[in-house]
């Protein structure tokens, strides 16, 4: 089991633009999507925040390959404090992402059917401005200007608004997080380490119910 320790992380919002996508199919709404830029790698974000470039082309290309590809990678709206992609919640399925030197130019299409995909799709005719966030968990590393982010793994781009608000509140609180990696999976550190000392709890102890009651206590001020 790997014990590195990550965070989830959520970067400012990027602007986007909209394209419509004229069909004469008799479709009742016509396809609508969404492009700008989705990452960026070697400099340093408004999150004070950089993405070696060598690591993000190769996470680029695993996700394009693993998600983009099979038609799974589904983006939310806003941010949830999860490690997984909830498709009861999706409202964009990412089509494209190329890389332009440092940045990562990708294409969503808006999903009409889903709820939060309505929602979205109601907002930007109405010409709300919304932006697209990314989702990643990595290690981060601060040094005295900035803070490098490694060993990351995408999760997704979200679709969000009002970053002055939102990004910020949730930074505090998926960051106060940690998850580890066992077994290809994500697991809130926190819960694993529950787990496995209540395992180790002795089974006849007159003192069982305490030692329970101090690892509960413990856990809880992990998260």
């Amino acid at each position: 089991m790997n014990n590195d320790r990550y965070k989830l992380i959520v970067e400012v919002p990027q602007d986007i633009e909209y394209i419509i996508e004229e069909k004469n199919t008799g479709d009742k709404r016509p396809t609508l999507y969404m492009e700008g830029p989705f990452l960026m790698a070697n400099e340093r974000n408004r999150n004070n925040r950089v993405y070696p470039l060598d690591e993000m082309i190769t996470e680029t290309a695993r996700y394009s390959e693993d998600m983009i590809k099979t038609s799974r990678a589904l983006g939310e709206l806003n941010h949830p404090t999860s490690v997984e992609v909830n498709p009861e919640r999706a409202c964009h399925l990412i089509t494209e992402l190329k890389q332009k030197d440092n940045i990562w130019i990708g294409k969503s299409k808006v999903l009409t059917e889903t709820p939060m995909g309505k929602i979205v799709y109601s907002l930007m005719k109405d010409k709300v401005k919304l932006g697209v966030s990314s989702r990643v968990l990595g290690e981060t590393v601060d040094d005295a200007s900035q803070i490098t982010v490694k060993n990351f793994k995408i999760i997704t781009v979200d679709v969000v608004h009002d970053p002055s608000v939102n990004t910020a509140f949730v930074n505090g609180i998926l960051e106060s997080k940690e998850w580890i990696l066992k077994d290809h999976d994500y697991v809130e550190a926190g819960f694993d380490n529950l787990s496995s000392g209540l395992r180790k709890l002795p089974v006849k102890s007159s003192d069982r119910s305490a030692l329970i009651e101090a690892q509960i206590k413990k856990f809880i001020l992990s998260i």
